[in-house]
């Protein structure tokens, strides 16, 4: 009996409960026996920004995984030279699954820029797309992509609550001093508070990070 293998790829810059949330639906949703948290090593499109480490994103990655009932972190990415593509993720994995069902997890927005890949064809061939819509944005854009590359039969849609979260909102509120509890797992809070990422006060004495 094959398993079924959800993957979630992304610079977790930092992860955030809207990560969180989209590996709980897809996997409530896809009957998933196990999500992987891919951290990205090297972009290939555009540069990570600020980027505190690829090995801090991964470790951070591992502490929002800690404790999650069928939810993983690969460093496979993080510990690849050269940048990090998803066709060639994917058939790592599957050389080291063999006879597993690989299915990609993104969200809309990204899945609508799949034409700009690198093998995007190679990427359907080797994994089922499962999308979360984004607040705001138009499904028919993702559909239209897929349909170019004739790819609409192999995407599914994830329903999941609306959560106006993301890793750019995160770091803007440590510079700008205000907290971040609840929008992070608290070992991930623990983490930029303690090392002082993103401009956060590494005293901690301000509860920029939600330390307070």
């Amino acid at each position: 009996m094959s398993r079924e293998v959800g993957v979630l790829g992304g610079a977790f810059n930092p992860p955030h409960i809207g990560h969180l949330l989209l590996a709980q639906e897809a996997m409530c949703a896809l009957g998933l026996d196990e999500l992987i948290l891919m951290p990205t090593g090297e972009a290939p499109h555009k540069a990570i920004s600020p980027e505190p480490g690829a090995k801090v994103r991964l470790e951070m990655a591992r502490l929002a995984a800690e404790g999650v009932d069928g939810l993983s972190v690969s460093g496979s990415e993080v510990e690849r030279d050269g940048p990090s593509y998803a066709y060639r993720t994917l058939e790592l994995l599957g050389n080291e699954s063999p006879g597993s069902q690989l299915t990609f997890v993104m969200g809309a927005d990204v899945a609508a820029g799949l034409e700009g890949w690198h093998r995007p064809g190679r990427v359907l061939e080797l994994s089922r797309l499962a999308i979360a819509q984004r607040p705001g944005f138009d499904r028919s854009e993702v559909d239209e992509a897929l349909e170019r590359l004739g790819g609409r039969n192999h995407a599914e849609a994830i329903e999941m609550p609306l959560v106006g979260v993301s890793s750019s909102l995160v770091r803007a509120r440590i510079a700008a001093r205000r907290p971040i509890r609840w929008l992070v797992p608290e070992a991930v809070r623990r983490l930029i508070a303690e090392r002082g990422l993103y401009g956060a006060d590494a005293s901690g004495t301000d509860g920029a990070v939600g330390a307070t």
